[in-house]
């Protein structure tokens, strides 16, 4: 495995802390936009404030770190990739920010009718960004991007099937991930009604993104073959896993205090993010620039696995802490939902 490979290992193990972690905080987001009025969606986003209040932000760091990476890292792909898509980028980036506005001022909100307007604020990011972000990653894997600043169509590149579909799929699994959490949460918070709730929902969700699953195979034959050959071959163990444990999750999930989904929610998820890594290797950009091709240079690519390393010892013990904490109900923002 040469440097370049080590460093590349690295940026897509970011992206799949910040797909799960930052996933679930945009899917908890989503269910409190389509939590309904009443006393019954009063307490299902009570329920959301609760469990994501004391880790929300810290999920951003996964984001900063990607984005520090591939800057550093591979710049030509960097330069290529937000110069086409700046659009979709620029427009998660609002959504991030809105939605941290959202989050952060509804409960400081002393009118009601300004509660509501961030709470709406808060839902409506959470559902958006995600799908700009998966629209990134569909022009990628298109091979719309190509290498140059600005050589892309800045709209075509990202607006098209796949972007769409992969767009989509981010948002339903975003759901499922987060609606699987939340069922521990409201096991925790001592509120069975809302467990029930989200288990329906979860189980909603895992339909919606198995769906969409399929579908983006599809369109990926069609429009992504590279891809689609990569995840049919190198990548298919990974794909079976993904599948495998995301049928565990629903059987797991009709059982009445079943431990064990949120585990297997994350598997499928990263077994599939995998998968993906595996069938695009060795490109960065398909078909067009390699891992080996678009690295820094040597010294560079050293630094920041050097980084990387110290980056392990201190940051990722300190975040593992905060939700173990957390996950033990020894630090909480707000009170439990009744």
């Amino acid at each position: 495995m040469s440097t370049a490979d080590a460093v590349a290992g690295v940026l897509w193990t970011g992206v799949t802390a910040y797909a799960v972690f930052g996933g679930a905080d945009f899917g908890a987001g989503f269910w409190s936009l389509a939590a309904g009025g009443g006393v019954h969606g009063r307490r299902a986003r009570d329920l959301v404030d609760w469990a994501i209040g004391p880790v929300w932000e810290a999920n951003h760091v996964w984001l900063i770190f990607v984005l520090v990476v591939l800057w550093t890292a591979f710049p030509t792909a960097f330069e290529a990739i937000f110069s086409t898509l700046f659009i979709p980028l620029s427009l998660a980036a609002l959504g991030i920010v809105l939605r941290g506005a959202g989050f952060a001022f509804h409960k400081t909100a002393r009118r009601l009718e300004g509660r509501g307007v961030a709470e709406r604020l808060f839902g409506v990011s959470s559902l958006l960004t995600p799908f700009f972000l998966g629209t990134v990653v569909g022009a990628v894997a298109s091979g719309r991007v190509p290498l140059g600043n600005a050589a892309g169509d800045p709209v075509t590149s990202w607006l098209n099937p796949l972007s769409l579909v992969v767009g989509a799929l981010f948002v339903a699994t975003s759901a499922y991930l987060a609606a699987v959490f939340l069922v521990s949460d409201a096991r925790r918070a001592g509120v069975p009604d809302l467990e029930e709730s989200f288990r329906v929902r979860a189980l909603g969700a895992a339909l919606v993104a198995g769906a969409l699953a399929a579908a983006g195979l599809v369109v990926l034959h069609a429009d992504a073959r590279y891809v689609y050959d990569g995840l049919t071959h190198e990548g298919l163990p990974l794909v079976i896993l993904s599948a495998l444990c995301g049928l565990a999750v629903p059987w797991l999930l009709r059982r009445p205090g079943a431990r064990g989904a949120r585990a297997f929610a994350v598997a499928a998820v990263v077994a599939v993010i995998w998968g993906w890594g595996v069938a695009q290797y060795p490109y960065l950009l398909p078909e067009v620039l390699t891992v080996a091709d678009g690295g820094g240079a040597s010294a560079t690519l050293t630094s920041v696995l050097i980084v990387f390393g110290v980056a392990v010892v201190l940051v990722v013990p300190s975040i593992a802490l905060l939700f173990t904490l957390t996950q033990r109900s020894l630090v909480e923002e707000g009170e439990r939902p009744l």
